[in-house]
């Protein structure tokens, strides 16, 4: 089955099996045709509210941008695994245009937000006929992908299938393992499906835009919090005033003069304050947001009672805790599914640089330290910073200049100057 926009749709023989969007192609379902997630709708629309969409732009724009590489796994060596220096740079020559409509930032931002917003980020595999890119990738749209509970492990047996919203014996689209890579986000035992953040602050989002509507209403005077008491009035004088309110005094900007033998007296119904808004309600809301995607609050907009240094901690912390498994879940799909199960290259995987550590000159002196020491060589010390292997005199030369700078004791700040 073709791609239904076409774009991307084929790529030197792999040819697309999934559709790209297929709730936009068939909006209305039939009873029978059952999805993963029961709210799927709600769910992406609650990712398009301003504090839902900055939650899950911080961590999917964050590991989007990474720099990554492809290396060697441990226990091979460039001397046992033939032309690795080839097809490392083939695996990445073809990762960085995935298919003929998407970058690799494209296609990872469509599998990670579909992994935060349901926890169902999909993507397609498909073999090639060039030798120069084996491979394809599409991204699909996870809340149409159905797993099959009765899966016995054989490549044989579909494990997946994604609903077209058709009618028909084409209604559903089987896909084996090694042709689907599925990223579960907080996999369970009790059910096939991922937990998604957005999952788990779907209540605290709901409640949050009820109380951002009521004080919006509020904040603009719609919500009427106060009465006018007119004491011992006859029913014709009570329509007369209404009357005349609403058609020369409402909305006019004008000043309402009134005689009468009494003072009419104003019923307030709210003490006109901001604590009306709820403020410190919607507060505790955010915060709860923020615990469910795993990020500060600071990261959300609220500010309040962070000072430098905690913010530098949090945003830590919000890497260490969040960021980083997000993006090592991601890189151990690449590996396995990508590399071991479709290529069968399992000498390879995929790693992100800028998850070990985020503060530059910390990874320079770590690394130098562990170059002094003997604990690793020059050439793993380049591989780890996606640099090739030096050879030769250029190698003896830099082992060389290692050996002089911790005879000297200088350290890494000082050596690079």
């Amino acid at each position: 089955m073709q791609a239904a926009d076409g774009a991307g749709a084929n790529v030197a023989g792999a040819v697309r099996r999934t559709l790209p969007m297929p709730s936009v192609l068939g909006p209305l379902r039939p009873p029978h045709a059952l999805l993963p997630k029961a709210t799927p709708a709600n769910l992406r629309k609650f990712a398009e509210t301003p504090l839902a969409r900055r939650a899950i732009n911080v961590i999917k724009d964050r590991i989007a941008s990474m720099d990554w590489q492809i290396r060697l796994r441990r226990g091979f060596t460039v001397g046992t695994v033939s032309d690795a220096a080839a097809r490392m740079e083939l695996l990445r020559r073809t990762l960085e245009r995935p298919n003929h409509g998407d970058s690799f930032r494209t296609l990872v931002e469509q599998a990670l937000e579909d992994a935060l917003v349901g926890g169902f980020g999909a993507i397609e595999m498909e073999l090639t006929e060039d030798v120069e890119r084996p491979f394809a990738l599409w991204a699909v749209d996870g809340a149409t992908i159905q797993v099959n509970v009765n899966w016995d492990g054989s490549r044989e047996m579909p494990r997946y299938s994604q609903s077209t919203y058709a009618v028909g014996p084409g209604a559903r689209i089987a896909l084996r393992d090694d042709e689907l890579m599925y990223i579960r986000v907080n996999s369970r035992s009790h059910t096939p499906f991922g937990l998604g953040p957005l999952e788990v602050a779907f209540e605290t989002m709901n409640n949050f835009i009820a109380a951002q509507r009521y004080a919006g209403r509020l904040a603009s005077n719609s919500v009427v919090q106060y009465a006018i008491w007119m004491n011992e009035t006859t029913p014709e004088h009570h329509e007369r005033m209404l009357a005349w309110w609403q058609d020369e005094i409402e909305g006019t900007g004008r000043v309402p003069m009134l005689t009468c033998q009494e003072k009419p007296e104003v019923l307030k119904f709210s003490g006109g304050t901001d604590a009306e808004l709820r403020l410190q309600w919607q507060s505790m809301l955010i915060r709860m947001v923020g615990n469910a995607f795993g990020v500060p609050p600071l990261m959300l907009g609220l500010e309040s009672d962070v000072t430098r240094t905690t913010a530098v901690e949090l945003a830590d912390e919000a890497f260490r805790s969040t960021i980083a498994p997000m993006a090592r879940l991601l890189a151990e799909h690449f590996t396995r599914d990508l590399f071991g199960k479709r290529l069968g290259w399992t000498e390879f995987e995929f790693v992100f640089n800028e998850l070990e550590a985020r503060d530059e000159m910390q990874e320079v002196q770590i690394q130098t330290a562990l170059l002094g020491a003997g604990v690793l060589t020059v050439n793993e010390v380049r591989a780890a910073r996606g640099m090739g292997p030096l050879e030769g005199a250029m190698l003896a030369e830099a082992q060389q200049k290692a050996a002089a700078q911790k005879a000297h004791g200088i350290p890494a700040a000082q050596s690079g100057q």
